[in-house]
């Protein structure tokens, strides 16, 4: 039988009333001030920063898009996202500790901290609006759009409209009145709840009738599909018309594992940190739990959460052999209907509801961070007192909740190929938000610049080229970075007092700040650069060795899986070690 069952409706009903408890448990000391509203009052030890970002970023189109990268190229299109470890690993060493040093509210009032003038007010007042308001939406709507599909398949008795609006409703609420206190507790309780649904599902694939009566998987399935490298070269099976390796070209993971981490600005995985990932640090309780909870961020992020969805999609391609193209991603849905008995359902869309209302109330109360103190605060009233602002807040967290199911609804279900359209649009921005840190002379005009650029060699590369996604990512950075260096050399730099002020403030230290540090001999900047680039590598292969040994020990290699676990362990005690030896007292 395909509806839901009183069972089913008891983990959903018993899931969403939690929600609403902790919002409202939370809802006083949020209305402090936005300092409690936005950043928790600074005070979130890293194990709850941390996982708030893991579940922000583990939305309901996650799981289906990471089983449609499997359903097309095998395990090895999750490249498609693996590469930006090395990025994740650049924010947790370089990055983690100076945003919670700025003492800023958000990552937009950074803006004004580095950068004067009349441009960098611009940039600031743009940016809020922009990525507050519009881009922010967009995001939402992505995951809206998912889980309005997981509804539609799992629960067609019922209106996912309806449902959808009284999702958003719901989470508005809680976010709205417990601000980021009551958004991080929930997002724990939520990921815990989306990863034990997730894992249970795979167990339950896998000893599926149609994968058993098949040999397994490994037999199922040939065995390129396997493969946690891409080969670049064509592999089709007969048995199964698919084609594997050819389908990610070199020029693909070229652009993403060399270029693209540290060129564009994507949601999430923003070059030096950035957006809500910037927020969590800045709310942690000091620079030793900021980096803390970035790093077991991005350890969470990818290494323990995509081997569920990554065997489910296996299994929907054995068990869904003729899905078109366009709808792999929808195998998941189908496995999830087919597999779970009920009572499993309820509890496995209550899973897929923790992780899109986790990520939508971060996104509301990030959004409205922006718009309260990086625009309404900035620009229209200085003068308010903290109670003005924080209803102030809750009002347009409501405001932006509604804007965003106008996108959904009216407006994203018209647009193609988003989230190709979003990393060209970035790219080369990220080279200006890494370096903005660490050289003097960029200004408030070489961050405009690299934010312009990107659109107008796109739209040069779609009316007069046949560039397509990713060869286009080698030009539009290329261009964006030689343009913007151009406008940084033609262009006043920043004030010379405010690049004093913000020098003393992060401490951030390097050799292309020298021209500012020789007038500030009083200030104890930081040191020991190579050890963090060697923190940094470690990093990245602890988390490449933990990922692919915890794959190889799912799928029975155990020499290889404890080979790999033990280099990522050795590589972690490495970079602790180093830790200990510099002192986490320098991370006050």
């Amino acid at each position: 039988m395909d509806q839901l069952n009183i069972l089913d409706y008891s983990f959903i009903v018993g899931y969403l009333l939690m929600t609403l408890v902790i919002g409202l448990w939370f809802s006083s000391r949020a209305s402090e001030n936005v300092d409690e509203f936005f950043l928790s009052g600074r005070k979130l030890p890293w194990w709850i920063a941390g996982t708030g970002m893991v579940a922000t970023t583990f939305a309901a189109d996650t799981p289906l898009a990471v089983a449609g990268f499997v359903a097309k190229n095998g395990i090895a299109g999750n490249w498609v996202w693996w590469t930006f470890v090395s990025g994740g690993m650049l924010t947790v060493f370089f990055f983690a500790r100076l945003w919670r040093r700025a003492e800023i509210l958000t990552d937009l009032e950074f803006i004004e901290l580095r950068y004067s003038g009349k441009a960098a007010r611009f940039l600031r007042g743009f940016k809020a609006v922009y990525f507050g308001l519009f881009i922010n939406s967009i995001i939402i709507g992505w995951v809206t759009l998912a889980m309005f599909k997981i509804i539609k398949i799992m629960a067609p008795e019922l209106n996912p409209v309806w449902i959808i609006i009284a999702l958003v409703l719901l989470t508005t609420f809680y976010s709205g009145l417990s601000g980021l206190w009551g958004v991080s507790i929930t997002d724990n309780i939520q990921f815990v709840i989306a990863m034990t649904g997730c894992i249970i599902l795979s167990i339950l694939a896998v000893h599926s009738p149609v994968v058993v009566s098949a040999g397994g998987l490994m037999k199922a399935l040939p065995k390129w599909m396997f493969d946690f490298f891409p080969s670049f070269s064509s592999a089709t099976s007969s048995s199964t018309g698919l084609t594997g390796a050819a389908a990610l070209p070199f020029a693909s993971f070229a652009a993403m594992a060399f270029v693209q981490w540290w060129s564009s600005w994507y949601p999430g995985a923003e070059p030096g940190g950035g957006g809500y990932i910037a927020q969590r640090m800045m709310s942690a309780k000091n620079e030793k739990h900021s980096l803390l909870a970035t790093l077991w961020f991005t350890v969470a992020h990818y290494c323990l959460r995509p081997w569920p969805w990554i065997i489910v999609g296996l299994v929907s391609l054995v068990m869904f052999p003729h899905l078109p193209l366009n709808q792999k991603e929808d195998g998941f849905v189908y496995v999830m209907k087919a597999v779970l008995p009920p009572g499993l359902r309820g509890l496995l869309i209550a899973a897929f509801l923790a992780a899109y209302m986790s990520t939508l109330s971060t996104h509301l109360n990030w959004g409205t961070s922006y718009l309260i103190n990086d625009f309404y605060k900035r620009f229209l009233k200085k003068d308010g007192n903290p109670k003005h602002y924080v209803n102030v807040s809750k009002l347009t967290t409501f405001l932006t909740a509604a804007f965003s199911l106008c996108i959904t609804f009216f407006v994203l279900e018209t647009i193609t190929g988003a989230w190709e359209f979003i990393i060209q649009c970035g790219a080369g921005t990220g080279f200006v938000l890494i370096l903005r840190w660490f050289w003097w002379r960029l200004n408030a005009w070489s961050e405009i610049t690299s934010m312009i650029t990107p659109f107008a060699v796109l739209a040069w590369l779609k009316l007069f080229t046949t560039i397509t996604f990713p060869f286009s990512i080698f030009i539009i950075v290329g261009i964006t970075i030689a343009v913007t260096l151009a406008v940084t050399f033609l262009t006043p730099p920043t004030e010379t007092a405010q690049l004093e002020t913000f020098y003393r403030t992060t401490r951030v230290g390097g050799v292309l700040w020298k021209k500012v540090a020789k007038n500030l001999p009083d200030v104890k900047s930081d040191t020991g650069f190579t050890m963090l680039f060697v923190d940094w590598a470690l990093g990245i292969i602890m988390i490449y060795a933990i990922l692919f040994g915890t794959g190889r020990v799912i799928f029975g290699d155990l020499f290889q899986g404890f080979i790999f676990l033990g280099t990522g362990c050795i590589a972690g005690a490495l970079i602790f070690a180093d830790l200990n030896r510099r002192g986490w007292n320098n991370l006050n």
